[in-house]
C-alpha cells in the first residue's frame, strides 16, 4: 500500500500504491472542479488529483454521469483520484445537506481510490471544549465509516483545532483504525494567517501519534514555499487549488512568495510562460486567457518545487532546503525554529548517515536533529582531563601541530595527559578520535562565526564539569576571562586503537569499542589517503572504515564479535521463520517478516539480523528506523550484506 524509499529528518520518499496506478511522495494534487476544469493538470506532472465528492453529489447532471462513467471518466483523469467528503463547504457555510454515511458510498459508488469520510473542520482558536466535541464527531464519523466503504481506501482526517493534546489525541485513536491515510485538516486558515508556527504545533502533534506506514495529507497546502517545510515535518501529500485560484486573480506563485502581474516588470522564472511572455503582454490578453497562461505558470513552478523536495529527501539535504525556503518570510522563519521543540521525535526516524555533508547556515542549524544527537553523546560520554582547542582545517587531528601550548583555565591545574577536544560550529566538542566520522567532518560553516554560534559554544564549555584548559585563542573568540595560565603543552596524537574504540562506541554505543577491538588488533590504511580502511584480528578481518562517513560496516567476524559482547535486542532486527532461510542467504530483508529490534536503530545503521532465539544469521545496513520496521508491511527494511552464519 504504501512503501518509503528514502528519508531525511521526518521527511521520506515513497509509493503509494493505488487502483489506478502508483504515485510517488512527497505529491501535489492539483484541485480539480467537476465540470469546470479546461487545464491537462498531468501535463504537468499530476500523479494523482483531488475532486470535491460533495459538489458532484450535489449536482444531478454531475451526479448521474459519475454514476454512470466512473469520477474519473468525469474529470478525464485516468490517474489515482481523492475525493473530499465537503467538509470545506461545512467549513465556509456551516453546514451540508448529506450525512456521513450518504457520502461514503456514494464516494465508493463512483470508484474514487481514496476516499474521505465527513469530519467536522475545527476552526484555529475555538475553546477546547468545542474542539473535543467535534474531534468526538470526527472520530464516530471515522469510525462509522469503515461500515460503508467497500473498495476505496480510505481518509481518517486529524482534527483537533489549535490544541495540539486533542491533535495527538485524534491521531492515537485514529491510529488504531484499519484505514489508509491521514489528512491533517483545518490548517488552511493557519497558513492564510501566516500563523506558520501553530501550523508546525498542529501538523507534530498529529504526526507523533500517527503509524509511518500511512501516509499523511497536509490538507489545502497548495503554495510551494511550504511544501519543504512541510515535508520536514513528515506531510506527503498536499491538494492545491491555489493555481487556479491565484490565477484569476493575477497572482503568480513562486518558492519566494506571491507576485501580482499587475507589479511586475519582468517574468518571474524560465517556464514556457515567462519565457514567451512579457508581463504587459499578459496584462492586455483576454481574462480567461491570461488565467490559463497563469495557471500554467503556476503549476509548473509547483511542481518543480515538489520534484527538487523528493530530490533533497533522497540527497540528505532535505534540511538546507528548507532553511532557504524559510527565509522567504519571518512568520515562516518562526515556524521553522519552532520545529527545534520536536527535536525528540524528529531524532527518532533521522538517519545517521547521508549522502550530502551538513551545512551550517544560519543559528536555526544549531536546532537539527545532527547537532542535538551529537551533543546528547558529549553530554553522556565526555569526562575527564579536557583541552579544549580552537577550530581548525578538518580533519583536525591531521592539520594541528604535534603539541599546542597557550591554555587558560577557571582554576590552577597540574601537568599530565589531556584528552583533546576541538571546539566548532556547528557540533560544539568533537573528541580528536571523531574528527573524521559523518556528521562531524562531512560538515562546513562560515570561518567568522555569528553572535549565536559564539554564545552557543561558550556555554557549552561552561557547563563542561572536571578538569578544562581552553585555548588562548578560543577564549578570546568566545570572551571567556579566565585567570589561570597553563604552562604545559598538550599533546595532540591520536592512538588507533582508541579512535576505533571510540568511533565503535559512538556508532554501536556503549562497550561495542571493547567487544569488537582487542588489544592486538591489525589496522591497515588506505595507500591513497592513509586513513584507517581495513581492521583485522589476526588474519580474521573485523570491520571496514567507509570512507564516505568513517563508520564501520561489519565482517562475518565483526559481526559476531558485537552479537556476542552485547545483549539482545541491541543493534539487532529479529525476524520470522519464514524470512530466516532467506536472511541466511544474505537476502535483503522486509518489513513485514520483523517480529522485533532495538528501538534505537535508526536508519543507515549497521545491524545484526537474528531470529527470535537470536540466533545471529546475517549482517546488513538498515533503510527504516525502528518504528517504521515495525509498522510497517510492505518494502525492503535492511539491506542485507552478509548471511551464512
Amino acid at each position: 500500500m504504501f512503501e518509503i524509499r528514502s528519508k531525511d529528518n521526518l521527511g521520506r520518499t515513497g509509493v503509494l500504491k493505488t487502483e489506478h496506478g502508483e504515485v510517488r511522495t512527497p505529491a501535489l494534487m492539483p484541485v480539480i472542479h467537476p465540470g469546470k476544469q479546461t487545464i491537462d493538470v498531468k501535463r504537468f506532472g499530476a500523479e494523482i488529483v483531488i475532486t470535491n465528492a460533495y459538489i458532484i453529489y450535489r449536482n444531478p447532471e454531475l451526479r448521474d454521469e459519475a454514476l454512470r462513467r466512473g469520477v474519473h471518466g468525469l474529470i478525464n483523469f485516468d490517474g489515482p483520484v481523492m475525493t473530499d467528503s465537503g467538509s470545506f463547504q461545512l467549513s465556509e457555510y456551516g453546514d451540508v445537506e448529506v450525512e456521513n454515511h450518504e457520502i461514503v458510498r456514494f464516494q465508493d459508488e463512483i470508484g474514487t481510490d481514496i476516499g474521505t469520510s465527513l469530519d467536522i473542520p475545527t476552526p484555529p482558536g475555538v475553546s477546547h471544549r468545542r474542539a473535543l466535541e467535534e474531534v468526538e464527531i470526527t472520530l464516530q464519523r471515522a469510525r462509522e465509516s469503515l461500515e460503508y466503504r467497500e473498495r476505496m481506501m480510505l481518509n481518517a482526517v486529524v482534527q483537533g483545532s489549535t490544541h495540539p493534546d486533542l491533535r495527538r489525541y485524534c491521531a492515537s485513536q485514529l491510529a488504531e483504525l484499519p484505514v489508509e491515510l491521514h489528512p491533517i485538516g483545518a490548517v488552511v486558515p493557519l497558513m492564510e494567517s501566516y500563523r506558520y508556527r501553530e501550523l508546525v504545533d498542529a501538523v507534530l502533534s498529529s504526526v507523533s501519534e500517527l503509524p509511518p506506514s500511512r501516509p499523511r495529507h497536509l490538507m489545502g497546502a497548495g503554495h510551494p514555499m511550504i511544501f519543504a517545510l512541510a515535508a520536514s515535518m513528515g506531510c506527503d501529500l498536499f491538494d492545491s487549488a491555489a493555481y487556479i485560484l491565484y490565477a484569476e486573480d493575477d497572482r503568480l506563485l513562486s518558492t519566494e512568495g506571491t507576485y501580482k502581474l499587475e507589479n511586475l516588470q519582468e517574468m518571474p522564472c524560465s517556464c514556457r510562460v515567462c519565457t514567451d511572455y512579457t508581463p504587459s503582454e499578459l496584462r492586455g490578453m483576454e481574462a480567461e486567457d491570461r488565467r490559463n497562461l497563469i495557471a500554467e505558470h503556476n503549476l509548473h513552478v509547483s511542481f518543480a518545487e515538489i520534484r527538487k523536495v523528493r530530490q533533497a529527501i533522497y540527497d540528505g539535504s532535505l534540511m538546507e532546503l528548507v532553511e532557504e525556503r524559510c527565509r522567504a518570510h519571518p512568520r515562516l522563519l518562526e515556524g521553522y525554529r519552532r520545529m527545534s521543540a520536536y527535536v525528540e521525535l524528529s531524532e527518532r526516524f533521522e538517519p545517521r548517515s547521508k549522502r550530502s555533508a551538513f551545512f551550517y547556515t544560519g543559528p536555526e542549524s544549531l536546532g537539527r536533529v545532527e547537532v542535538h544527537r551529537h551533543l546528547q553523546w558529549v553530554k553522556k560520554n565526555l569526562k575527564g582531563r579536557m583541552a579544549i582547542a580552537g577550530p581548525s582545517r578538518k580533519p583536525y587531528s591531521s592539520t594541528l601541530p604535534s603539541s599546542i601550548s597557550g591554555f587558560r583555565s577557571m582554576k590552577p591545574q597540574a601537568d599530565g595527559e589531556w584528552s583533546v577536544v576541538v571546539a566548532d560550529v556547528p557540533f560544539g566538542l568533537i573528541p580528536l578520535e571523531l574528527d573524521q566520522v559523518y556528521p562531524l567532518a562531512q560538515s562546513d560553516a562560515p570561518g567568522i562565526m555569528d553572535l549565536e554560534a559564539r554564545h552557543f559554544l561558550r556555554e557549552l564549555i561552561l557547563d563542561l564539569e572536571g578538569d578544562v584548559i581552553i585555548s588562548e585563542d578560543l577564549c578570546s573568540e568566545l570572551g571567556l576571562q579566565l585567570p589561570h595560565p597553563y604552562s604545559g603543552e598538550v599533546e595532540t596524537y591520536v592512538d588507533d586503537l582508541d579512535r576505533i574504540r571510540m568511533i565503535a562506541e559512538y556508532q554501536f554505543g556503549e562497550g561495542a569499542g571493547d567487544a569488537l577491538f582487542p588489544d592486538d588488533v591489525r589496522i591497515e590504511r588506505s595507500r591513497n589517503t592513509g586513513k584507517i580502511r581495513h581492521i583485522y584480528s589476526g588474519e580474521k578481518l573485523i570491520c571496514t572504515m567507509r570512507a564516505s562517513d568513517g563508520l564501520f560496516v561489519l565482517s562475518a567476524e565483526g559481526a559476531r564479535r558485537l552479537h556476542d559482547g552485547t545483549a539482545y535486542p541491541r543493534c539487532r532486527v529479529a525476524v520470522n521463520e519464514e524470512s530466516e532461510p532467506f536472511a541466511r542467504e544474505g537476502r535483503s530483508v522486509f518489513a513485514k517478516f520483523i517480529i522485533d529490534c532495538d528501538n534505537n536503530i535508526r536508519a543507515g545503521d549497521e545491524v545484526l539480523i537474528v531470529n527470535a532465539h537470536d540466533e545471529l544469521l546475517a549482517t546488513g545496513r538498515a533503510l527504516l528506523c525502528a518504528e517504521e520496521m515495525m509498522d510497517l508491511n510492505h518494502g525492503q527494511a535492511v539491506k542485507t550484506r552478509k548471511g551464512g552464519f
